[in-house]
């Protein structure tokens, strides 16, 4: 290409459509953008970003034999077309629960009081799949089987009453004995 330009073979000053040299005109500079955390909080109030996340969970079954894993799809959405963020209480953004044990763990974890800022761009929708195994944590080396009977699998932003805020989700499933 560079001989073709060298040999000033496409310069015609009667033909509108030859390529035209640079101008030295500086191009102008990259928009700035504001990011999502700051727009959202000076301008969004915090009752409403609470209103735009919504929180679903989902299962592919509402019964599971014995010693079968769990798929469970967590789903957190931003209703809005514009940014959201809403801060968490702990460095752990959201979680999934099997009757009230985080994680399907019965042993207490401590997590450190820092906030976080969860983001969601305008529109988006996060999605985590997750398996449960028919197993709860009852120590560090140990786990112990469900019992058949129905469970409760939920998911929440880890947000102070997350539930009384919307942002939080169940569903039920049955453990059929083998």
């Amino acid at each position: 290409m560079r001989r073709i330009y060298d040999s000033q073979a496409l310069k015609r000053d009667d033909d509108v459509f030859t390529p035209r040299e640079r101008d030295d005109a500086p191009e102008p500079a990259a928009m700035r953008s504001v990011p999502g955390e700051s727009l959202s909080r000076l301008l969004v109030p915090t009752w409403l970003r609470y209103r735009a996340l919504t929180v679903t969970v989902e299962t592919p079954e509402s019964s599971y034999p014995a010693g079968t894993d769990v798929p469970v799809k967590v789903t957190l959405r931003n209703t809005f077309p514009f940014p959201i963020s809403v801060r968490t209480r702990t460095p752990r953004l959201w979680t999934w629960h099997v009757d009230g044990a985080a994680e399907a763990s019965r042993v207490p974890e401590s997590l450190p009081d820092e906030e976080r800022v969860y983001t969601f761009d305008r529109g988006e929708r996060k999605q985590f799949l997750r398996r449960w195994t028919g197993l709860f944590k009852v120590s560090e080396t140990e786990w112990e089987p469900a019992d058949p009977g129905e469970y409760t699998l939920g998911a929440y932003i880890d947000v102070a009453d997350a539930d009384g805020k919307g942002l939080a989700a169940e569903t039920t499933v049955r453990i059929e004995p083998e």
